[in-house]
Parts: C-alpha cells; structure tokens; sequence
C-alpha cells in the first residue's frame, strides 16, 4: 500500500503562510501594476515604514522638540504683539488654552515671559536686535521643519531665503486672525442657537458638530501644513487623508495625556514646580512623531505608483540601463521634432510606463551629458525637459559617447600602463557601435503613439 502524504503541522502552514505573506508584501506586490484600493493600501503603509525607519523620524522630532523650544517664547511674543494692535489679546490667550488643554500650565508659564518679553521691546536699542532675533528665531524654526518636509519629500533645494521671510511672515500674520474669526465664528453661532427658535430643533445636534470642531480645525490644520510647508506640489486628497489620520491621533493623543494624571503625579514629586517642563518636551516630542509620520504618509500615498518593480530597478543590467537611455531621449527628441509640448519625468513615466526611479536617474544623465535641458512645464514647479542641442547631431553613437564620457576617469595610477590591451580592446569595441550608431539619428527612429495626447 503506498503511504499516505503526511499533512504538514499547525506551525509549518502558519509559518509557510507567513513567508508567502512576507514575499508578497515587500516583493511581489510592487509587480501589481494596475490599481485596487486593497492593493494601493498596502503599498501605502509598506513604504511608509520603510520611509519612517530610513527618514530617523526619531532623531528629526528630538531636533524639532529642541527648535520648538527656543522659538515658542518668540513665536507667542510676535502673535500677543499683532493680537495687542487689534485688542484682541485675551481672546487669543482663550484660543490657545482651547487648542491646547494638555499645556495649560506650560502655556500660563510661557506667557508670562511673552509679557516681560513685549515690555523690553517698548524702547532703546533693544527694540531693533530682538526684533531681529525673534524674526531670526521664527524663521529658523520654521527652515527646519521645512528640511524635515523636504527630506521625506526628497526635494533637493528648499525655499529661497527672500521666500522663506515672505512666506513665513505672511503665515504669521494670517495665524491670529484666523484663530480669532474662529472664535468669533463659535461664539456667534453658539448666541444664534441659544436665541433663535429655527435652530431650536436642530440644536442637539449642531451641538454635537460644535463638540467635533477642535477636530476638524486640526485636520484642516495638519492638511495645511502637509500641503505648503514641502517645497513640491501635494495633492489635496493625499494631504487630506493624512490630516484626518494624524488629525485624529493627535486629539487622541492629547486626550491620554490629560487622563494620565498619574505622569503629573509622578513628575510633580520629582521636579516640583518644574515638572511641566519634561511633560512639554514629551508632549511635544510626540506630537512632532504624529506630524512627521503624516508627511511621510502623504509622500507614501502619493508616489507609491513609482514604487513599482523597485528591486528590478536597483538590480538592472547595463545593456537594459542603456536601452531606456534611448527610448526617452528617442521620445523627447521626437515630441521636440513634432512640436508637441515637453514631457515631465513624472508625464515621461506615466505615458510609457516606465519607473519613475529609471526615468528619473536617466533624465538625470542625459542633462549632465548636455543633451537634454529644462524648461517650464505646465506643473508648478515641475521642469519639461527637451533636446540641449540641434537635433540632427543627434544619433545613435553621439548619445553613447557623450554618456561614456561623462565622469571621472583613468584617475587610477599606472592602470593603463599595466594593463593597455583591456583597454584597447574596450575602447575598439565601443567604437565600432558608435560608428554604428552615428547611422541612425534619434529623429529617425519610430516612436509608436508619439503624437497621442497624455492620458488624464
């Protein structure tokens, strides 16, 4: 009698299970080009871990917690000061104890050096160096948050300086005034419910939407601050979905921390008076955490698409690497030669489906080589690129030439010397494909779909 198939145990199918899940999750599932919502989720959160553990989230909110702390004094004394010249300090003041019940006695402590702050600024010569210092301060802070941004984002190059002061200022000035006209808002809708009889019968439950307002500030908040700070263009949606998430967990958040009565107790027995100072630094070490994990959720969510075969793209050969060179140079010579509107790496990607990593390391190339340039695209912020040069010079053998000789080279001592043979036969080979290729130009070569409209 042949023998029965013993039937794997309880452990073994869990543990197969959980190696076919792991394979799928970190490598087949970047393979899955078309979009399902499941699918698009677990991308998000898979590059949002990876992006949380390489980003050191941890070491950008200690730095934060640290330049939030020199600049809260600063920052409070310049929004009380634009508050006094409207003469509406205490409800500022109100506003902030609202906004942040967990800090109360922190914020009361902080005031009072906003006061003796205002009060050395009213005259002598002190007047134009803490001014300049509290800008300075302000700015700083808020610099280093947009590097935080940025880095998650992967933007090289962050706001000029003349933008930073304008930007910033500008935030500063708008700040107060919406934090006022939203109390103001409350205030008159809370009078118009208790007065009015048509909205006697509606009054539970637009209660219940007053009670859901810190809420909602906060994710508009949040969402505000994942869409401008970054200097790059985030869609809304993304931003939106971030805010509600980090939204939510920061009331959450503040809502544990004031129920931990027992962290007071604890701190209060050992710092005294003092204690609200490390309960600050946790709070706001914390809070930074939350802020950060959204951006890198936005920056998740909105390029997981150029996620796709990321090991292949790390691991492709030379010949492959060569061939994509000459597809997108082909492709934007030829949109040049028709007189249709440049592409972007992201357009560039999207039509041809090629990643967004390989088009992006590519383009890179061919611009450092002199052969493609920037231009403005219709995207804010986002270059088109097209040819550098006449595009009759263009070939075949011209491309690979200028691609090989871009960089550092024969930098080796004696390398030639002991070895002239490999490198004249590498030289000779070379030399017969670019031959070879000065014989067919880039405008030559058939583009299939060159003149299709991009897809929306």
């Amino acid at each position: 009698m042949a023998k029965r198939k013993k039937k794997p145990s309880f452990f073994a199918r869990i543990s197969s299970w959980v190696k076919w899940f792991w394979q799928f999750v970190s490598v087949d599932i970047w393979h899955i080009t078309e979009y399902k919502l499941h699918i698009h989720i677990l991308k998000t959160l898979n590059l949002s871990i990876r992006c949380f553990l390489s980003e050191k989230l941890q070491e950008k909110a200690s730095a934060l917690t640290f330049s939030s702390i020199l600049a809260v004094v600063p920052a409070l004394a310049m929004l009380f000061a634009i508050c006094k010249g409207f003469g509406f300090q205490h409800i500022m003041q109100s506003q902030l104890f609202d906004y942040f019940p967990a800090q109360r006695q922190a914020l009361e402590y902080m005031l009072s050096f906003v006061d003796q702050y205002l009060d050395q600024m009213k005259g002598g010569v002190f007047v134009g160096i803490g001014l300049c210092f509290l800008l300075w301060t302000l700015i700083s802070l808020l610099s280093n948050i947009e590097k935080a941004f940025n880095d998650i984002w992967q933007v090289q190059g962050g706001r000029s300086f003349y933008r930073k002061v304008t930007d910033y200022t500008s935030m500063f000035l708008i700040l107060p005034i919406l934090m006022v006209a939203s109390s103001g808002f409350s205030l008159f809708m809370s009078t118009m419910l208790n007065s009015s009889v048509v909205f006697e019968f509606m009054t539970p439950l637009l209660r219940w939407v007053f009670r859901l307002a810190p809420y909602i500030l906060t994710v508009l908040f949040f969402t505000a601050i994942y869409i401008f700070i970054p200097n790059t263009r985030v869609k809304f949606k993304y931003a939106l979905i971030s805010g509600i998430i980090c939204g939510t967990a920061f009331q959450v958040f503040q809502y544990i921390y004031i129920s931990g009565q027992i962290w007071v107790s604890k701190y209060n027995a050992i710092y005294g008076s003092f204690a609200f100072l490390p309960l600050l630094l946790i709070w706001m070490q914390f809070s930074w955490l939350i802020c950060l994990f959204g951006a890198v959720l936005t920056y998740s969510s909105q390029n997981v698409v150029n996620f796709n075969f990321e090991k292949e793209t790390n691991d492709i050969s030379r010949r492959y690497s060569d061939y994509i060179l000459l597809v997108i140079a082909t492709v934007i010579v030829h949109r040049f030669r028709d007189g249709l509107p440049p592409l972007t790496k992201g357009q560039i990607s999207r039509r041809y489906a090629i990643p967004i990593q390989l088009v992006e390391r590519k383009v890179d190339e061919l611009e450092q080589a002199g052969i493609l340039s920037q231009t403005p695209s219709e995207e804010e912020r986002v270059p088109a690129y097209q040819p550098a040069m006449d595009i009759n010079r263009l070939s075949v053998g011209f491309l690979l030439r200028a691609i090989d000789r871009e960089g550092d080279e024969d930098f080796i001592n004696n390398l030639k010397d002991n070895f002239p043979r490999e490198w004249r036969v590498l030289v000779d080979t070379r030399r017969l494909m670019e031959e070879e290729g000065d014989k067919v130009p880039l405008k030559d070569l058939q583009i299939e779909e060159s003149r299709e409209e991009l897809p929306k």
